[in-house]
């Protein structure tokens, strides 16, 4: 017995020599990226996720993008979607050919969270394709493929898409605290309502007409989303067919309608005086 423990402290004096030192030598940020590299080539699809997701705190890293970027070409949509939405808070405009590649991933969520990154960092035409796609079930030159259409006409593809990406950027202004409740139910159409606010910008004359159909969209988030777009656009032009909203059955459709027609008719009124004190020319 007193030979064992003999051996044993003499083991733990050597473990203690030679081992210890080293480990703590170790700093904390090294143990961190060691820690993110673990994740990285993780089997576990939850620690991959997590890790990379997590590395959306390192804005302006170049090891945290480099990173999250290996990770847009995980087998797994979640983890994709994970890297995408990291490079969007990193604002990693380094990543954006990477993220526009992801648009043609045959996975919708991953597709979202793709042009919500690239919208993130300024490329609005690859972003707006997508919702384009997404509002309308149309085909916008560069926006999303047959496949991912067919995704767009299936429910519970559709639920399953609102629940992974978390639909935690939904940019409604007026719908508010009701409008969050509304996601996070098991109803797919949000989706198409974020990216109905999300087109609220687009200059295409095309994208106005689209907004104007979805006002009549058998989902009232949809059409209080599209009619909030189309305040934002500032094109009096849509007035007249918000007005026919003021009779919905929805009073989320109703009042955002009312707030609308008030913000276009100011518009239009502002366009008629600027015209009115132009200078006319002399004859």
């Amino acid at each position: 017995m007193a030979v064992m423990r003999a051996c044993i402290v003499v083991t733990f004096a050597i473990f203690a020599a030679t081992v210890l030192p080293q480990t703590w030598a170790i700093t904390g940020e090294q143990r961190a990226w060691a820690m993110f590299e673990a994740a990285a080539k993780s089997d576990s699809t939850s620690q991959r996720e997590t890790g990379i997701r997590a590395l959306g705190l390192l804005r302006g890293n170049a090891r945290a993008r480099e990173l999250a970027e290996g990770a847009l070409e995980d087998e797994k949509p979640e983890v994709r979607v994970a890297a995408a939405t990291a490079l969007d808070e990193m604002h990693a405009t380094e990543s954006i050919p990477k993220l526009q590649k992801l648009l043609s991933d045959d996975k919708i969520s991953v597709v979202m969270a793709a042009a919500h990154a690239l919208r993130t960092l300024k490329d609005d035409t690859s972003a707006y394709a997508v919702y384009y796609d997404i509002l309308s079930g149309g085909r916008r030159t560069g926006g999303l493929l047959e496949q991912q259409l067919e995704t767009l006409r299936n429910p519970k593809e559709l639920a399953k898409i609102s629940l992974e990406t978390g639909i935690g950027y939904v940019p409604f202004a007026g719908i508010g605290w009701d409008a969050w409740r509304y996601t996070h139910k098991k109803n797919p159409h949000p989706v198409r309502a974020v990216a109905a606010s999300f087109l609220a910008h687009d200059p295409d004359p095309a994208t106005g007409v689209a907004l104007a159909e979805a006002i009549k969209d058998k989902d009232w988030i949809v059409r209080a989303a599209a009619i909030e777009a189309l305040a934002e656009r500032g094109d009096p032009s849509f007035e007249g067919k918000i007005e026919y909203s003021f009779f919905d059955a929805n009073a989320h459709v109703r009042y955002t309608a009312a707030a609308a027609v008030v913000r276009l008719s100011e518009i239009a009124k502002s366009h008629k005086k600027t015209k009115e004190l132009k200078p006319k020319p002399k004859p």
